[in-house]
């Protein structure tokens, strides 16, 4: 009995998770400025009247949000995953090892450049919005990824944790010191995309914003195998014919195509990728790469999509931030992370 029940662990927590995220979509969707009825919701949905109101409201406004939040957490929920084992830091995700941070400061170029080449060249160029946006964060994100995984060689993983953060902070100032040279229109673009948030992705961005997300998350798949086999190590791994430095440049490859387009257009959220691969291990009960992939996204996806319900519920003041909101989730999970992971205490020693 006992191993028919760890064999059926796993799909039931996935079907728990599946549901609970079907249901946190529904109230995404009923609630904000109006409330609207189930009824409603699936008329808007399903109706095809776009002159309706619940047709404005469901499938033009809230919708694209809501499949932002799903997209998006489910992709940083990978990511940290992917970069945790990779890393084998309990600790390592896109925004704690300064990816996100990287992907800021790319973005940031980008709206300089405006400053210097004048907003007509731009607007022919196109740079300020989609692909211009995705470019420099995916720059950015490359340089710190490539950057981690060579310090990731000399230093353990405390160090590297702490390296994260530094490089972190030095792309946060370097920010403030470019957009001390642009002008309050520049300023204020990049002012209203750094805020964490779903509701800046509408329907045209999908065409830019899926692909490399698509091709991050198959990648990511391809690789589980070899992944599951480097958790025992790199000899073990290459006993088993891996080649270990091929799937390290692939994983960080995944990782850029997972983390980069979700910085590019929702801004730099927090947390999600860093506790959801956690949630999933104790969710799943296995350690398996391939198991835990779609955990991870589940999960990730559920995170988020909670905390944007949170930010957008019928408040009379609307001073919430999504960040605000994953950090209130995520920060106690750290917390117990640093205190029980023997890995980091046994790296302090």
């Amino acid at each position: 009995m006992v191993p028919n029940t760890r064999r059926l662990r796993a799909p039931l927590a996935l079907g728990l998770a599946a549901l609970a995220l079907v249901c946190a979509a529904m109230a995404s969707l009923a609630i904000g400025h109006e409330v609207l009825s189930v009824g409603r919701v699936l008329h808007g949905l399903f109706g095809f009247e776009p002159q309706s109101a619940e047709y404005r409201i469901v499938s033009g406004l809230r919708l694209p949000r809501v499949l932002a939040a799903i997209i998006g957490g489910g992709a940083l929920g990978v990511a940290g995953l992917l970069m945790q084992t990779l890393f084998r830091n309990p600790l390592a995700d896109a925004w704690s090892m300064g990816l996100m941070a990287g992907g800021q400061f790319g973005a940031a170029l980008v709206v300089v450049a405006g400053a210097v080449v004048g907003p007509a060249a731009l607007q022919a160029l196109g740079a300020l919005s989609g692909m211009g946006i995705v470019a420099g964060s995916a720059l950015g994100t490359l340089g710190v990824a490539l950057a981690m995984a060579a310090m990731a060689r000399r230093v353990g993983s405390v160090t590297l944790l702490v390296l994260g953060l530094m490089l972190g902070f030095l792309a946060q100032g370097l920010i403030g010191v470019l957009l001390h040279f642009t002008n309050r229109t520049q300023t204020r673009i990049f002012s209203s995309w750094n805020d964490a948030t779903f509701a800046s992705v509408a329907w045209p961005d999908f065409a830019t914003w899926l692909p490399p997300l698509l091709i991050g998350l198959a990648l990511a798949v391809w690789l589980a195998k070899p992944l599951t086999a480097l958790l025992l190590g790199d000899t073990y791994a290459e006993s088993l014919g891996v080649d270990v430095p091929r799937l390290r440049r692939r994983v960080l490859a995944a990782t850029i195509l997972l983390a980069a387009p979700v910085t590019a257009f929702c801004g730099p959220v927090a947390f999600v990728g860093l506790i959801t691969p956690h949630l999933a291990r104790g969710l799943i009960g296995s350690a398996r790469i391939g198991a835990l992939l779609p955990a991870s996204f589940a999960l990730g996806a559920l995170l988020a999509l909670v905390a944007d319900l949170v930010v957008h519920l019928p408040w009379r003041q609307h001073f919430l931030h999504l960040n605000s909101i994953l950090a209130i989730l995520g920060a106690p999970v750290v917390i117990v992370l640093l205190l029980t992971a023997r890995s980091l205490r046994a790296a302090e020693r």
